[in-house]
């Protein structure tokens, strides 16, 4: 094979190259950088847990006695992140939502947990994406997350005039049970920080 050849060679290939990876960068550049990896969106703290996430983790011991008089069995564990979170507790509301009962806050030895009256829990505020739950974009009656809230409509009632789309009150607790129960598939509903807001914000 001639230089020339292998040269010219070369060149169509390193071009293919580029041409083919030109909508993947475009992609990539256009698409909105998630505000909250999918994972720490859904891994929410305990009722009555520590506001500072290094406070939290330095005072549980790990016993597990919160996970063991848990009713809903809702109480999972850090076991491969590693570091100081280790054999911590954590709800994922996904999984299974938290009934605000009351008795992890009960049996804790440290002061990783407090006992705090379900009304002043703060696990986070229940988010709606209005563009995918059902009611809000015609595709049917639900009310799901209404239901299930313990509560009631000082966490989360309908619209006015009864129309079966759900509206997050300040009174959310983020106990998850709504996202727990959601029948969505891609669950419109979440449970994030206060500082987010009630509804799902896009980016345009």
């Amino acid at each position: 094979m001639s230089r020339r050849r292998f040269l010219r060679q070369a060149a169509t290939g390193v071009s293919l190259l580029l041409g083919a990876s030109v909508p993947y960068g475009l992609a990539q550049l256009l698409s909105p950088e998630p505000a909250r990896a999918p994972e720490e969106r859904r891994h929410r703290p305990l009722p009555g847990a520590l506001k500072d996430a290094a406070d939290f983790s330095a005072a549980c011991i790990g016993c597990g006695l919160c996970s063991e008089v848990c009713p809903p069995n809702c109480i999972l564990f850090h076991e491969r992140e590693g570091g100081e979170v280790v054999n911590t507790p954590y709800i994922n509301p996904e999984y299974k939502g938290c009934i605000l009962c009351g008795k992890c806050m009960q049996v804790c030895p440290t002061e990783a947990l407090t006992e705090t009256p379900r009304e002043r829990v703060d696990m986070g505020i229940a988010q709606i994406d209005r563009l995918a739950c059902y009611p809000w974009v015609d595709r049917g009656i639900c009310g799901a997350c209404v239901g299930i809230c313990p509560l009631g409509e000082r966490a989360i009632r309908f619209k006015m005039w009864n129309q079966y789309r759900p509206v997050v009150q300040q009174g959310c607790v983020g106990c998850g049970l709504c996202v727990e129960v959601c029948p969505h598939p891609s669950l419109p509903i979440r449970i994030v920080d206060r500082s987010e807001g009630t509804v799902t914000r896009h980016r345009i």
